[in-house]
């Protein structure tokens, strides 16, 4: 019965799942469609509101950007790849495959989500290349699926933005948050703690169970997965060519910015902000990749995975914009969307409504930072009119955003394009993990409160 479900989901979404950009523009359209109605806005207004929105992520965009890309070169680092290769060769049957592929991606998404995502997909990939029989589709869907717990993770842009002194808390959230909150009250909670230890542990078994039968196993050639080799780098002649290869070099330069952010963190009372996550990457990837030349090869090759992320952030964008923009009505989307959550919301079911809130918005803005703009100035006034935490409510819009991203196909993309593999590949099999993984979210959220 299980595998019937499980072989009915991966065909809808295989007829009627379309290329992650088309999904954007199919969104924008329907954004634009219900912002004349709902906030009784002409044509011309939600066009200008697009188009204003359309350029407003660019700095985030740009984070976004180099977390996915660090965190991707970090990966390929010698070794970090023979490591990788070395815990490919312990699975010994699929469904063990499947499992510690699910299971090494979410710790390593909870790390760093760009780091993670790759490092999954990569771990997956040489998986396929060492066992037969394991379906590629799932081992791929696998890998994404511990992408669920990112925003709940040390890189997640609200909790890190939460914890960030200096990013006008006090006038985004209308006054509901004064000083920073630290990540010890949201990341570190143990009540999060403890939903993502659940979620990982889920996944693993649940994904692990959908491994088809030997007769309908999508397999894929080892052959097809096989990377060409690194070619010598001819010995250094020039003083050019001796700078380029210096690890010297590499090292002074990565000590400079690590020695930064330990003076940061542990010297000037800093936190873990996104930024701080990004140099962490940056120098360990350059030192473990031991000359700049080969860290600049790395860097350019990982940077063609974030193609997808430059070309659709406008368009998801521009739909912020809608969903922010303010007509002559004096009505947004996103207020219509926030107010009806809270309107039938107590202190018990906040925490719960506003993560099924945060979770549809993510369809439309696939993005924390998007979010945060949405919705902490009205959920985290809303949140404190009814006694509701700060950390609990950020965590709230952090988990509905990570949880949508499994059937949402923007954040895939990188994956895919690692994977040789289309979104309606595997959202077929990410569509259970939702149904799964959001059970017990919304669980542990009730408790919480």
């Amino acid at each position: 019965m299980f595998q019937k479900i499980i072989r009915a989901c991966v065909k809808v979404v295989q007829r009627f799942l379309p290329e992650p950009f088309i999904f954007a523009v199919i969104l924008t359209v329907v954004a634009f469609l219900i912002a004349m109605p709902v906030c009784r806005q002409t044509p011309l207004e939600v066009v200008e509101h697009w188009g204003n929105g359309v350029w407003s992520l660019l700095a985030f965009a740009m984070q976004m950007a180099l977390v996915l890309v660090c965190g991707s070169a970090l990966a390929a680092a010698p070794v970090v790849k023979k490591g990788i290769s070395a815990l490919a060769s312990l699975p010994k049957t699929p469904a063990g495959a499947i499992a510690v592929v699910t299971g090494v991606s979410a710790v390593a998404c909870w790390l760093n989500w760009g780091f993670g995502l790759i490092v999954g997909v990569i771990f997956a990939k040489e998986i396929a290349r060492k066992l037969r029989g394991v379906d590629y589709r799932l081992l791929i869907a696998s890998a994404y699926s511990g992408f669920v717990v990112w925003h709940a993770g040390i890189s997640g842009s609200i909790p890190l933005t939460m914890a960030t002194p200096g990013t006008g808390l006090k006038e985004i959230t209308r006054g509901a948050l004064v000083n920073p909150v630290p990540i010890s009250q949201t990341v570190l909670d143990p009540h999060n703690l403890i939903m993502v230890v659940l979620v990982i542990a889920a996944l693993v078994l649940v994904n692990s169970l959908m491994h088809p039968k030997e007769g309908q196993v999508v397999s894929v050639d080892p052959l097809l997965l096989r990377e060409e080799p690194e070619k010598l780098a001819a010995k250094p002649d020039t003083p050019a060519e001796k700078m380029e290869n210096s690890r010297l070099l590499s090292w002074i330069i990565s000590l400079l910015g690590l020695a930064y952010v330990v003076i940061k963190l542990f010297f000037r009372g800093g936190s873990l902000d996104l930024n701080t996550v990004i140099l962490i990457f940056l120098f360990l990837g350059i030192i473990l990749h031991k000359t700049p030349l080969a860290y600049v090869g790395a860097f350019t090759k990982a940077a063609t995975g974030a193609a997808g992320i430059l070309l659709q952030f406008p368009f998801y964008a521009g739909i912020m914009g809608i969903i922010m923009g303010v007509g002559k009505s004096g009505i947004c989307l996103g207020t219509v969307i926030s107010d009806a959550c809270i309107s039938i919301s107590n202190p018990t079911t906040y925490p719960l409504l506003t993560f099924l809130c945060a979770a549809i918005l993510n369809m439309f803005v696939p993005s924390g930072g998007g979010h945060w703009a949405i919705q902490a100035p009205i959920m985290f006034s809303a949140g404190a009119d009814l006694g509701v935490d700060p950390g609990l409510t950020g965590m709230a819009i952090a988990w509905g955003d990570a949880w949508t991203n499994l059937i949402q196909p923007f954040w895939a993309i990188p994956a895919l394009a690692i994977a040789k593999l289309n979104a309606k590949d595997i959202m077929g099999f990410c569509l259970i993990d939702l149904v799964v993984s959001g059970l017990i979210i919304c669980s542990g959220l009730l408790i919480w409160a």
